[in-house]
């Protein structure tokens, strides 16, 4: 596990934008694709504004990525919590990204039947073993959750699917999501997370006892190794580290 502590916010969606940079310019000179899994929310805002302009725009090949996401809230494209429609605002309206290469989770579908046509769709690029996506950049919540692997529900612990969807009795709607099984097959996973808020579930999920029921994003473990923390000063204040 890689920790990037840095002093703000605006650093670490700096330096995030950097480092994803050149993993996608290292990777383009051995393969012909990179398969990059996006995050919704607030936290990575910045971060998709930086990489929509200079200089990190130009820097990236475009026509070479094939884009997903790491969870969805089922509801439709224009409503404001949909994870697609801020991506699109902040970056891939911005970039000259080829759109048969974007896979959005479909939420003008039932949702199951949504996270079964994305499981089709991962299928068809990935084979049953080996590496999966180059890189899954994800987010954690106060509560510890990640994508949309929520403390306490059964999700978490899913062990065949890829792709998977189910009511959140909490916020009153469903979900859709990639699971570990999948994601943990990936290059490189990067978290984004920044902000005192932050500061004991990130203890809890880097430094505490195993327990992915209360705290799931210790239940990310790439097999690769390749597990990247971006935090700030606020959320890094209790690590004894």
């Amino acid at each position: 596990m890689f920790l990037h502590i840095q002093k703000n916010a605006e650093a670490v969606s700096l330096e995030l934008a950097e480092w994803i940079t050149s993993v996608i310019e290292s990777t383009l000179k051995k393969q012909e694709r990179f398969t990059l899994v996006l995050t919704g929310g607030n936290s990575p805002k910045r971060l998709y504004e930086l990489l929509a302009a200079a200089p990190y725009k130009d820097r990236i090949d475009w026509s070479r990525l094939h884009i997903f996401w790491g969870d969805e809230r089922a509801v439709p494209f224009e409503d404001e919590r949909n994870n697609a429609k801020m991506t699109y605002e902040h970056l891939l309206n911005k970039v000259p990204v080829v759109p048969e290469q974007v896979h959005v989770m479909r939420t003008d579908v039932e949702p199951h039947e949504s996270a079964a046509e994305y499981e089709k769709i991962l299928r068809a690029y990935f084979d049953k073993e080996g590496t999966s996506f180059d890189l899954v950049l994800s987010g954690m919540g106060d509560d510890g959750h990640t994508l949309s692997l929520f403390p306490g529900t059964p999700v978490v612990h899913e062990k065949k699917a890829w792709v998977t969807s189910f009511y959140l009795k909490p916020q009153l709607m469903f979900r859709i999501t990639l699971t570990a099984p999948v994601v943990n097959r990936a290059a490189k996973v990067a978290f984004l997370t920044f902000g005192s808020g932050k500061a004991k579930a990130l203890k809890e999920v880097l430094e505490g006892e195993p327990n992915a029921d209360m705290y799931p994003s210790q239940i990310i473990q790439p097999i690769s190794k390749e597990l990247h923390w971006f935090v700030d000063e606020a959320a890094a204040e209790l690590l004894s580290r």
